[in-house]
Order: structure tokens, then sequence, then C-alpha cells
């Protein structure tokens, strides 16, 4: 005779816990390459284009801010080859999502800064990549992002309000640092 076994509530709402977790720690251990990769290209890209505005005095350097996505985007599609296939979850969804959004928010609103309408385009992106990152942690149940998310959001700002021209461009180099700092403890606490 064949056994008809049902799960009960308790156990059903301990199986999704289980497989939530392990969806968020896989997440986690697949994320940090690519928060180390945007980290570097971030750090770097704002550290060219500060130097370059600084030296020369023309603003016109920050058209290299373009270069970003037309490097980062093929990059992490090579490295994302040579991951092991993870089925899709809701929270890698979300969390895709919530980038995908940031990086349209940014290149939108930096085209029409630069064509249409004047803006402080550097405090609007630095508050939207430390709620991005952020909301990133509270997605993941990671700290180290949360707080990352936040110093980076609200430091930020306050660095953008305080300090004009070229040298508004190393908070970004912060950001780039602490995205690669982000990564690099996901990278330990996931090995």
């Amino acid at each position: 005779m064949e056994q008809n076994k049902e799960m009960t509530a308790q156990e059903s709402l301990q199986l999704i816990s289980n497989t939530f977790n392990n969806s968020r720690k896989e997440i986690l251990r697949g994320s940090a390459k690519y928060f180390m990769l945007w980290g570097a290209l971030l750090t770097v890209t704002s550290l060219v284009v500060y130097l370059l505005w600084h030296f020369t005095t023309k603003p016109q350097w920050n058209f290299l801010w373009f270069a970003m996505p037309a490097i980062g985007y093929p990059l992490a599609a090579l490295i994302g080859k040579h991951n092991k296939a993870i089925p899709q979850s809701e929270v890698s969804k979300m969390l895709s999502g919530v980038w995908s959004v940031f990086g349209a928010f940014a290149i939108t609103l930096s085209a029409i800064a630069i064509f249409l309408v004047p803006m402080r385009v550097s405090l609007i992106i630095v508050i939207m990549m430390g709620l991005a990152e952020c909301m990133s942690g509270v997605l993941l149940k990671n700290w180290p992002f949360i707080i990352g998310g936040f110093l980076l959001g609200v430091g930020g700002a306050v660095f953008a309000m305080l300090v004009m021209g070229d040298a508004q461009l190393l908070i970004f180099t912060l950001g780039g640092v602490l995205l690669l700092v982000t990564g690099c403890i996901m990278k330990l606490q996931y090995k």
C-alpha cells in the first residue's frame, strides 16, 4: 500500500522559507562579481572624467560616462556566460528590475541634463544609486548592501550639495569603491 502524505501548513511554510533563503544565497554569491565589475568601472570612469575635466577645465569630458554602460554591459554578459545556470526566482527578477530601472533613469536624466534642461544630475544619480543599492539589500536581507546604499545616497547627496563643479565627480569614485567593497564582502560571505 502506498501512503499519501500531505504537507502540513507549517511544513509548507518551512519549505518556502528554505527555498527563498537558498535562492537569496545563490543570488548573493552570483552577484558579487557584478558588483565588483560595476564598482571598478564606476571608480575608474569617475576618476578619468574628474582628472580630464579638472586639468583641461572642459566639462565635455562628462560624455565619457556613456562609455561606462557601453563597456560594462558586454563585460557583464561575458562574465554571465561562465555562470552555472540558476533558475530565475522572484527575488532575482526584482533585483534585476531595480538595477535596470536605475540604469534607465541615470542614462535618461543624464541625456536630458546635457541636451535639454540643465540640472544637478550628480545629486539625482547619487541618490538613486544609493536607493537602488539599499533596496537590493532589503530584497536580499543583506546589511552590507543596506548600509552601503544608505551611506552612498545620503552622504552623496550632502556631498553633491556642498561641492560644486568637477569635484562632485569624486562622490562617484566613493560610490564605486562602496560597490567594490560590497561585492568583496559578498564574495567572502558566500564562497
